[in-house]
């Protein structure tokens, strides 16, 4: 009786091996290295990846158990694709399983469906009425009914409509009172179906024909070898997207496929109705807003060549696209491109990497590059300097806080709102033109504090203040979901008046309501656009001109292309320009950079007003210049020697330990920096460590952190350092190469 066949299966656990498992003679067509199987494992059954067939007998003893199903007929994972899940876990230290399990869609790991979930419904919460004639008809019903109009303006601020489940189960919304907004008829149910392609129906007509400018670079493109990366840099409004679609059209016409990546959620149905323009129904969309079923019919798509081009955020790298031609990551320098949990991928190095595996093409583009990728000798880069028809990019005022003139504080409260702002704002409304108003912090107010006292409250399982926010009333933190009432008396001294500090979204919201009571204004933050859809239907709304103010955070100031914006404005610059992060100016450069060039991409023209207590910062300066040449010689200087070199003049490492005892916590990380120390000694001075020391947020979902960092200017360096470190990794100790942030 011959040996049965035997392969290694890595599971989708931190653990770093894989297990040995008997392939049974029905299905040895199946049980190839990228299959999935479904194997025992204790007293469960999981999903594997089959990473290769082994030849070697197993040690005397040992009970080898059979695979229980490979439920597809071809490999879920190409070669190509094992190889990259590889490289990802070599080289940020990670756990091939979980590795493996990014690359792959959640629904795919699941034993009960392994075909994919079905089709299903969703009740939606959706609002009768609209505009003025809805406010006055609110106000005149709810005198009397504080609860219901605290609801209405929750929806209304989410698009009109949003998922039943998401209201009550997310944002804790009675459904009682939904019930009787029904009831009153100012409110209605439906019953919408979950669509297996939810993008099957957007499209735009096809783009228009190329400048010279963009026609030259596309050429310089496509004269390229494949294996030269190459860096589309353009400004705002010149045009990137149209190149992107240019060279795309030539890749997919001669055979091959290709992979467009976003930074933000917000941006997909906006791109994927431009690539739907050029591609037809050549197109698969892969995000996290989708369903299972939608991300598996996608996936299976791509999988089978049924479509060529995919298009999504951050894990639509993976996309399973037969003959890879290209690869575009847009907006490359988004720090929404690095993944937050293990293993902690850049999508930019992934991108690259696996180019270099399949021989596709990479394309990088920005308005603002990151330092990393400007100062790669390896990219080909190619200038859009202009806008398009020549339009001059915005005006940019900067308004000195300190000392410019303010709205009466009667009006305005802590809002920081100067007049020259305000003056702009009221002058496009007259014009029945529309304006952009960025802040990045949301929620309606930073803190909530007794003026006796002096008492703030807390996040019990976070180290930072609860935010205040008014949609529906509660503390909220935003980074573990603890949320509380807003306290009529305070917990320590019991002072019967709380007074509210610093300033949100829904705070300005609020305030432009008053100063402009005419204007129809649309809020665009997490808060409003956590259900399905809540992106599009704002941009929508936006783009029919049915919003005259849009507000938000971050999300809004990339990507966006409405011609009738003539007013932009940074109504506080400062939120991130002073957080302890190497980054924080860059970040600040980018971010203001980007929402200025929202503004004048209309033959109207546009200014911008960037409010700030800090004029003369060079990442200001440089932003109101639309200056990345400015901002790259005042930064790059500072991450270099004499200064403590950090990324790109160094590569970076940390290590952050997190437990739920603060002294355990403590030990633990000096224990990893001990480790690192003689590591360091043995790679004879080749690595920096730094710490350990507590985290900047130093306690967070419960748990204390500390953190260290070990720094050096050798690649190889530091792939060897957490490579070693996998093999012994501690659960409470989590390794995070390249960081974007160290919060």
């Amino acid at each position: 009786m011959s040996e049965p066949r035997l392969v290694a299966v890595v599971l989708p656990v931190p653990v770093d091996r894989s297990y040995l498992y008997a392939v049974p003679p029905a299905l040895i067509e199946r049980a190839v290295p990228g299959a999935r199987v479904v194997v025992p494992l204790r007293q469960r059954k999981v999903v594997g990846i089959v990473t290769e067939v082994v030849s070697r007998p197993p040690a005397a003893g040992m009970s080898i158990k059979p695979i229980i199903a490979a439920p597809d007929d071809d490999p879920a994972l190409s070669s190509a694709l094992l190889q990259l899940g590889q490289w990802i876990s070599d080289y940020y230290g990670a756990p091939l399983g979980l590795a493996l399990r990014a690359i792959l869609p959640a629904p795919l790991w699941s034993v009960a469906k392994p075909g994919g979930p079905a089709p299903a419904t969703e009740r939606l919460f959706v609002l009768a009425g609209n505009g003025l004639d809805s406010l006055l008809e609110r106000e005149r019903r709810f005198k009397r009914a504080p609860k219901r109009r605290a609801v209405y303006e929750t929806v209304e601020a989410l698009g009109g409509s949003a998922p039943v489940s998401h209201l009550t189960k997310q944002l804790k919304l009675s459904p009682a009172v939904l019930a009787g907004l029904v009831d009153q008829g100012l409110a209605r149910f439906e019953r919408v179906p979950e669509m297996r392609d939810p993008f099957q129906n957007l499209s735009s007509p096809p783009p228009p024909s190329l400048t010279e400018d963009q026609r030259r670079v596309v050429q310089g493109i496509l004269g390229t070898n494949l294996d030269q990366p190459v860096l589309v840099h353009g400004v705002t409004g010149s045009g990137k997207t149209l190149v992107y679609l240019d060279v795309l059209r030539s890749v997919v016409a001669s055979g091959n496929g290709a992979i467009l990546l976003v930074p933000e959620i917000s941006l997909t149905p906006q791109t994927v109705a431009r690539v739907r323009g050029v591609f037809g129904d050549q197109v698969a969309v892969l995000h996290s807003g989708l369903s299972d079923g939608e991300r598996a019919d996608a996936w299976r798509a791509l999988r089978s060549g049924e479509r060529r081009v995919a298009v999504g955020p951050r894990s639509a790298v993976f996309a399973p696209v037969q003959q890879l031609g290209a690869i575009v990551v847009d907006e490359e320098h988004e720090p929404s491109y690095k993944q937050g949990s293990v293993p902690r991928y850049h999508t930019r190095d992934v991108a690259a990497r696996r180019a270099q595996l399949e021989g596709a093409r990479l394309i990088l583009g920005s308005a603002t590059p990151s330092l990393e990728t400007l100062t790669d000798s390896r990219l080909v880069t190619f200038a859009l300097p202009d806008r398009v028809g020549a339009r001059p990019m915005p005006q940019v005022e900067i308004v000195d806080l300190r000392t410019a003139e303010r709205v009466s504080p009667a009006e305005t409260g802590t809002i920081p709102w100067s007049a020259a702002l305000d003056a702009a704002v009221a002058g496009a409304l007259e014009r029945n033109e529309q304006v952009i108003l960025l802040l990045n912090r949301r929620g309606f107010a930073t803190f909530v504090q007794c003026p006796h006292c002096g008492n703030v409250p807390n996040c019990p399982n976070c180290a930072i203040a609860l935010t205040v926010h008014q949609t529906p009333p509660a503390l909220r933190c935003h980074y573990c979901g603890h949320e509380q009432a807003v306290p009529e008396l305070c917990a320590i001294c019991g002072h019967t008046t709380q007074r509210w500090r610093g300033l949100g979204t829904q705070q300005l919201e609020h305030f432009l309501g008053l100063r402009y009571p005419s204007a129809r204004i649309a809020r665009m933050d997490r808060d409003t656009t956590t259900s399905k859809w809540a992106h599009h239907h704002i941009l929508e709304r936006m783009g029919r001109g049915d919003v005259n103010i849009l507000l938000g955070t971050q999300m809004i100031a990339k990507g966006l292309d409405f011609p009738n914006v003539t007013v932009v404005g940074v109504v506080d610059a400062d939120t991130g320009l002073h957080f302890p992060d190497f980054r924080a100016g860059e970040r600040t450069f980018q971010l203001v950079a980007q929402v200025a060039g929202r503004a004048g991409r209309g033959p109207k023209g546009g200014r911008v007003f960037v409010q700030t207590r800090a004029p003369g910062h060079h990442a200001i300066r440089a932003a109101a210049e639309h200056s990345v040449k400015q901002f790259v010689e005042a930064e790059l200087p500072l991450r270099s020697p004499p200064n403590p070199p950090y990324p790109p003049r160094s590569g970076l490492v940390r290590f952050v330990i997190a437990t739920d005892d603060h002294a355990r916590t403590a030990d633990l990380a000096e224990k990893v920096a001990s480790w690192l120390r003689r590591a360091a000694e043995r790679l004879d001075g080749a690595l920096t460590v730094l710490g350990p020391a507590p985290c900047p947020i130093m306690r967070l979902k419960g748990n204390w952190r500390w953190h260290v960092l070990v720094k050096s200017d050798e690649p190889r360096v530091l792939g060897r350092v957490v490579r070693a470190w996998r093999a012994r990794a501690h659960r409470a100790v989590t390794v995070d190469r390249d960081p974007v942030s160290l919060l």
